[in-house]
């Protein structure tokens, strides 16, 4: 992981190696905070656009309001603060990281009394599953770990304690020779990757696990839902059995880290190499990121960063 010259946190610039919290900080006790991932991308008109920029900071907000937490400073100073940040460290591309956490006060189960603080860091980040996922695919297996349910935690808000249950399912599936982990929910259907969530394609009509399935509604994954229907695809949200994905044509993973990345493995059983669908859609939302398809500039957020020259 790289760095960068400066942090933003709580309405100030600090130096990267200064951006620090104490160490009864609530949330570091209990995971109370949320946070979003977002990247920004270099376009070929040599701009730099935030992807969705603003439908992050949105869930970012609906997130913070599901765990009872006011955000100190309103939707347009977080969009300005991540653009003056973007600029000051002088990236054409980067990975942004805002986060909302409780902060230091009274310890204990009752966080209202806790400061709401925030942060936004921004690095250089490559393919979360590596380029080399991204171009042949990856291999998934199905974890042990189920994915949270709604009966216990808030599976649309990305909580950072919530993270906890991803992060077990990574473990393990590392641990036996696996590049990611696919969970079930509390029903048993497929519910997303440990970052990322899960697409299928059966005899040209792609699926996907609906909202009800404890998914993070993911903004990748509005996106590929929207350039698949553009593109001529038939979409379907609804449950899938884990049986599917090893049945299926072809299976992808959408995610802000991942963007998107296919499965050509699942449970040891082979899927193929990345099929005909994957690789248009794919096409497509690589376009739509770096700023070269005309039809999906709107998702683009443009900051003017100074040139180095």
């Amino acid at each position: 992981m790289s760095t960068a010259d400066l942090i933003w946190m709580n309405g100030e610039f600090v130096a990267w190696e200064d951006a620090k919290v104490h160490v009864l900080t609530h949330a570091m006790h209990y995971g109370t905070g949320v946070f979003e991932g977002i990247r920004a991308y270099e376009t070929d008109e040599g701009e730099t656009g935030i992807f969705r920029h603003d439908d992050h900071l949105k869930r970012l907000e609906r997130s913070a309001k599901l765990y009872y937490m006011d955000i100190p400073f309103t939707h347009e100073q977080l969009r300005e603060a991540t653009h003056e940040l973007i600029a000051r460290n002088g990236f054409r591309s980067c990975y942004i990281r805002p986060l909302v956490f409780r902060g230091h006060g009274p310890m204990g189960l009752d966080p209202l009394d806790n400061p709401v603080e925030v942060s936004i860091a921004a690095w250089e980040w490559g393919a979360y599953l590596g380029e080399e996922g991204k171009q042949n695919g990856i291999r998934a297996r199905v974890s042990s770990w189920e994915r949270i349910s709604p009966a216990s935690l808030m599976p649309h808000s990305k909580a950072c304690g919530q993270y906890l249950n991803s992060v077990l399912a990574k473990i393990e599936a590392k641990k036996s020779g696996y590049d990611e982990a696919i969970l079930l929910d509390h029903k048993n259907h497929v519910c997303e990757g440990t970052g990322e969530n899960v697409f299928i394609v059966r005899d040209g009509t792609i699926y996907t696990p609906p909202p009800t399935a404890s998914i993070l509604d993911g903004i990748n994954r509005k996106s590929v839902i929207e350039i698949a229907g553009d593109l001529g695809y038939t979409v379907v949200e609804r449950d899938l059995d884990r049986a599917e994905l090893a049945l299926a044509d072809e299976m992808f993973l959408t995610g802000t880290a991942a963007e998107l990345t296919p499965v050509r493995e699942i449970d040891d059983i082979e899927i193929g190499p990345p099929g005909e669908i994957t690789r248009a859609i794919q096409r497509e939302f690589d376009d739509a990121l770096h700023g070269r398809a005309a039809r999906y500039r709107e998702w683009l957020d443009v900051v003017r960063v100074p040139s180095k020259a």
